[in-house]
Formats: C-alpha cells, structure tokens, sequence
C-alpha cells in the first residue's frame, strides 16, 4: 500500500501549550481555572484543560453526550460514587445519558487539573432537581472569549473550526 496523501494539509501544526498563557479564572463556576483547547460549537464538542480548588462542588447535571475525563493531580468525586474517588492518572468515561455532581474534597491539598473532552450539553439543575440552565460549545465559547477580554489573557489562543459553509448541491432544486 503506498503511502496516502495528506487531504488536510496544515500549514502548521494545530497545537496549545497551556503553560503559554493563565487559566481563565471563575469561567465556569467559582473555583475553577479552565483553559480552552478546542471549541466546536457546530458538532458540539469542548476539549478543556480545567483547575479545581478544594472544596468545589459543581451542580448536578445530566449529559446528553459522552465525556473523557483524565485526571492529572488532585482528587475529585461524584456524590453518587463517593468511595470511587479519581486521582491522578485515573480516566473516567462517561456515556451520554449519565446524571452526576462533581466534588473536590475540602482537604484537597492541591488543585484537582483535569482534561476533558465532552461532547454534547450539561443540562444543569440545582440540589432539588430544578432546572437551572445548559452549558454546551457555543456558550462555553462566548464565555472564554469574553473572559479572555476581560482577564487580559491576550496571548490565550484555543482551536475552533470556520463557520461551516453549506450548499444545495446543483441536483438538489
């Protein structure tokens, strides 16, 4: 078989160091750090790089997507699977359709730095089940760059693809 020639060529390669820049801080939810590494709010896909402090406790969600999450230091826990805590080097996947609520220990000697890559919604709800909102691409999207504005993090780049061009094709009337 010969070898196959490139149909997405890149002038460069598409890559993010996060030690470039600081995390955008309080983005999502007071405790957390995150920095952006791909954004596509047309397929729905996030890929962050997210710091939490001790003690955070995010609210239930349910993902209409699936979720790879790495841990890379810290410890962190679903309330519904208290003795299955995540430190570092654990991978967790999550299928679409789970409901959960993240926390860090309020002991955590560190941050808890994981790397996520979600596909799909968090539809949020508080501690009685009612609804407070969802988090997708598009939002998380306006919200770094907004926070990239106002934190001054000028140097912070993240991937995103072009506004899609769609047409009929000739045939199609």
């Amino acid at each position: 078989m010969a070898l196959p020639e490139a149909f997405t060529h890149q002038d460069s390669l598409l890559t993010i160091n996060t030690n470039d820049e600081k995390f955008l801080e309080g983005l999502l939810h007071p405790g957390i750090k995150a920095y952006p590494l791909m954004l596509d709010p047309f397929n729905g896909v996030w890929v962050l790089r997210v710091k939490f402090a001790p003690g955070v406790t995010l609210p239930i969600h349910f993902h209409t997507g699936c979720v790879h999450l790495y841990t890379m230091s810290g410890c962190w826990y679903y309330t519904e699977y208290p003795d299955q805590k995540q430190t570092a080097g654990c991978y967790l996947y999550e299928p679409g359709g789970s409901v959960h609520q993240l926390n860090t220990p309020a002991d955590n000697t560190e941050e808890t730095d994981t790397f996520m890559v979600v596909f799909g919604t968090n539809v949020n709800f508080d501690e009685n089940g009612n609804y407070l909102g969802m988090m997708d691409a598009s939002l998380i999207k306006a919200w770094v760059d907004q926070g990239i504005k106002e934190q001054g993090a000028d140097k912070m780049t993240y991937i995103t693809p072009p506004i899609p061009g769609y047409a009929r094709t000739p045939s199609a009337k």
